[in-house]
């Protein structure tokens, strides 16, 4: 009886891993599951009651979505060089600050009575840095200064 305890826990074992490498290239429980013969819920008993197996397991599925992420970008590429526009606007946009996601906001300032010129100038300054783009000042009738 031993032996063949042995022989089930050597099995069990051996599929832990074939488990464990596939997710490594496929980092989708169900289909990792399916492909090497393993029910998920035989996958997840064995995630609570294994932490070595748990931390396997979350390192395979780590490492096989950087492997997808290598291959999905290696596929841009080879659209860029076909001169593919949305492949090249996809890149351009991820990878370049002047095509990426720019967020902007508009919000008035106006000159403080309780600041000092010299501050107000700071804060100007400040402002201007911070936006990374120009503060204009518009002067009205009253010769009240008023920032954009």
């Amino acid at each position: 009886m031993d032996e063949n305890n042995q022989t089930i826990e050597e099995r069990k074992e051996n599929d832990k891993q074939n488990l464990v490498e596939t997710l490594k290239e496929m980092p989708i429980i169900q289909i990792a599951c399916k492909k090497s013969g393993i029910s998920r819920a035989t996958y997840y008993r064995w995630r609570q009651e294994d932490k070595n197996f748990l931390r396997q397991s979350e390192d395979a599925m780590a490492q096989g979505f950087e492997f997808i992420n290598d291959m999905s970008e290696s596929q841009i590429v080879t659209l860029i060089k076909e001169k593919k526009l949305p492949a090249i606007a996809l890149w351009l946009k991820h990878h370049h600050p002047r095509y990426g996601s720019k967020i902007r906001s508009y919000s008035p300032v106006t000159q403080r009575e309780d600041l000092t010129p010299e501050e107000n100038s700071i804060l100007l300054e400040a402002l201007k840095l911070a936006s990374g783009g120009v503060i204009e000042k518009e002067s009205n009738d009253n010769n009240q200064e008023r920032v954009y």
